[in-house]
């Protein structure tokens, strides 16, 4: 049979090295859809190093880990790869079946053509040529379908080779139409394919040319570092000239070689995932034995308190808790009057600035040009403006909903207070359980979330804005993320009055987290105690 590509991630070998302490890190995270990526990556290495026993382990293990709903594209990669290393093995009825999930799964046009172009080159492994043929007769006509010229080139030389192998007639125009196309753009692993269908398409009938191309094979395999394609156009031609000695030699020298090197891969991995095992089995024992002298250190202590402190110990240490704590409380209620104040003052002196500042100005602007006796439609034109503007700060102003409907009066007034070309996306806020959420604080989030969404439709430019809402342990966190141009924290102080916005938050016993750079977008965290 021909050679056959397909395009694949290039893993650097350092990978290798990083096995261990990747995966342990991603462990850590407890990220499974980052384990699922990674052991991915590893299952790439070990079929491009020929590993595919190995490699088929590693991706079924990868699949444990990647989720349907947010890694699909990965989970596809997979069972391309999967596909793959079972034609490698010979094992045809999985390499089909794989092959159909992924087309199945894909959506994308131009990777469900190559899936189908893998499919054929199975079909033809497995001498079904006329479903090979049918496969890539349909898909060859899709060419303005196909983005890559490579991938075109690909199937017009798998649909003459498998004409070629059904018996039809064909002519040496069908294999140089798609060699062309690769040394136009070139693609020095197709043209590896092309010269190696054109030596076997001559084998019978023009020996001459059919070792003038397994040359070129042999040419190109060393230039690219491909001993595995050299190797089988050593096969070629050992056919063609049994008695080449020097042929033979080196046949024999690269197929010890590439099993050496296929070994030396199995090994590899083999050692790298029994010290991962040996290493995670003693971290747990390590844990083990430390909790339990832990506890041990913690029950004796704990008697030695008791014995030595006795019974008047404990009641002098409940009476100074006890003051302690309404001393505290005292306190905390003090300190969080004063913050609420603080933020009522903060809010009023805010609006003051923006009635003066926004309103007042604009008004003077009016004014200015009836005074002048102006063009009627601009003092129209801005009229209907300050107008907006009066609606819009009086939307501010106004007292929050926080009924049953709250969720939905919420949603719309951010929609409304985004410019028309930003998309706002909401997750989480539909299913939350807002009757859990006290008014207070769903007065603050409210006005709090408005404050960021006209600050970012005034400064940001984002295209892009979006709004997660999470119950956590009795606590409400929301994220807010935009893709606008972002400032630094001093910045967004200055700028957009953002200290007032804080000042509010934690009034309520919250918190919130801005976290942005210059031309790297917005983000902020809140969380209030529910």
């Amino acid at each position: 049979m021909g050679y056959y590509y397909s395009e694949v991630v290039n893993i650097p070998d350092s990978a290798f090295n990083n096995y261990n302490r990747s995966k342990n890190y991603f462990e850590r995270l407890m990220d499974s859809s980052r384990i699922g990526k990674n052991l991915l990556n590893m299952g790439t290495i070990q079929k491009d190093k020929n590993d595919f026993f190995g490699s088929k382990e590693t991706l079924t293990e990868s699949l444990n880990y990647l989720s349907t709903k947010k890694d699909y594209t990965y989970i596809v990669q997979c069972y391309n790869l999967l596909a793959t290393n079972h034609r490698k093995l010979l094992n045809f009825d999985d390499a089909l079946k794989y092959y159909a999930k992924a087309i199945r799964m894909t959506d994308s046009p131009t990777d469900k053509l190559i899936f189908l172009n893998n499919l054929a080159a199975t079909y033809i492994d497995n001498q079904q040529f006329e479903l090979a043929v049918d496969i890539l007769d349909s898909i060859s006509s899709a060419k303005m379908s196909i983005s890559s010229q490579k991938e075109y080139a690909r199937v017009l030389d798998n649909l003459a080779y498998a004409k070629w192998l059904s018996g039809d007639k064909i002519k040496e125009s069908e294999f140089q139409k798609p060699l062309q196309i690769r040394i136009q753009n070139n693609d020095k692993r197709g043209q590896i394919a092309s010269y190696t269908h054109l030596g076997e398409f001559y084998s019978e009938n023009n020996p001459r040319k059919a070792t003038s191309y397994f040359d070129s094979v042999i040419q190109l395999s060393k230039i690219l570092n491909v001993p595995r394609a050299e190797k089988d156009a050593l096969m070629f031609l050992m056919k063609l000239d049994s008695k080449n000695i020097k042929v033979r030699n080196r046949y024999v020298l690269l197929q010890d070689s590439l099993y050496q090197q296929e070994l030396k891969v199995k090994t590899q991995f083999a050692k790298y995932k029994y010290d991962d095992k040996v290493t995670q089995e003693e971290n747990l024992r390590l844990e083990k034995e430390n909790a339990e002298k832990e506890l041990e250190a913690n029950n004796q202590r704990t008697q030695k308190i008791i014995y030595l402190g006795g019974f008047i110990f404990t009641i002098s240490v409940l009476g100074l808790s006890l003051f302690g704590f309404k001393q505290r409380n005292k306190r905390l209620k003090e300190e969080s009057k004063a913050e609420k104040l603080a933020a009522i003052h903060d809010t009023e002196a805010e609006l003051s600035r923006k009635l003066h500042d926004d309103h007042g100005g604009k008004l003077n602007q009016l004014m200015s040009l009836i005074q002048r006796d102006a063009d009627k439609d601009l003092i129209l034109d801005k009229t209907e403006e300050l107008y907006n503007h009066t609606r819009d700060f009086s939307r501010t102003l106004n007292s929050v909903d926080t009924g049953p409907d709250f969720w939905n009066i919420l949603k719309a007034t951010l929609e409304f207070a985004k410019p028309a070309e930003v998309e706002m996306m909401f997750n989480g806020g539909k299913e939350l359980n807002w009757s859990t959420v006290s008014n207070q604080s769903k007065t603050i989030l409210f006005k709090v979330l408005q404050e960021l969404v006209i600050n970012m439709a005034r400064h940001s430019k984002a295209q892009q804005t979006i709004i997660i809402f999470k119950d956590q342990n009795k606590t409400l966190h929301v994220y807010y993320v935009d893709d606008g141009v972002g400032a630094s924290k001093e910045a967004l102080y200055r700028k957009n009055g953002l200290q007032n916005t804080e000042k509010r938050i934690h009034a309520i016993g919250g918190s919130i987290i801005f976290d942005s750079e210059d031309g790297k977008g917005f983000r902020a965290e809140i969380r209030i105690p529910n």
